[in-house]
């Protein structure tokens, strides 16, 4: 069974960067593919980023896409979220997942994930 943990969250001001990091523990990793998906108060959790099982083929949210950028190293179990020009609305609990069963597509919806990190809070200050 494999286990997710989130790191990397804070504090940033507007236009500030973020670098989260979701390391993988127990099972397989190398041949699923990874998403991030974030959760404002109040709101649905919503789709950022996935990246697929070799790490070839990304696909990102209309509203980052350009200012965040998904990465993984298989060979260490992680994945990576880099976020640029951060703003007041990507202030949110970032959640890593993985998909349910190995070498999915990165245009997945959430339903196809059902291993999930406890998150970690990213807040952009005006």
């Amino acid at each position: 069974q494999v286990q997710l943990v989130e790191s990397g969250g804070g504090l940033v001001q507007v236009g500030g960067s973020l670098r989260l990091s979701c390391v993988a523990s127990g099972g397989t990793f190398s041949t699923y593919t990874m998403a991030w998906f974030r959760q404002a108060p109040g709101k649905e959790r919503t789709f950022v980023a996935a990246i697929n099982w070799d790490g070839r083929a990304a696909y990102y949210g209309d509203s980052v896409r350009g200012r965040f950028t998904v990465s993984r190293e298989n060979a260490e179990k992680t994945m990576s979220l880099q976020m640029n020009s951060l703003k007041p609305e990507d202030t949110a609990v970032y959640y890593c997942a993985k998909q349910n069963r190995p070498f999915g597509g990165s245009r997945l919806g959430p339903g196809h994930y059902g291993t999930w990190g406890q998150g970690t809070q990213v807040t952009v200050s005006s």
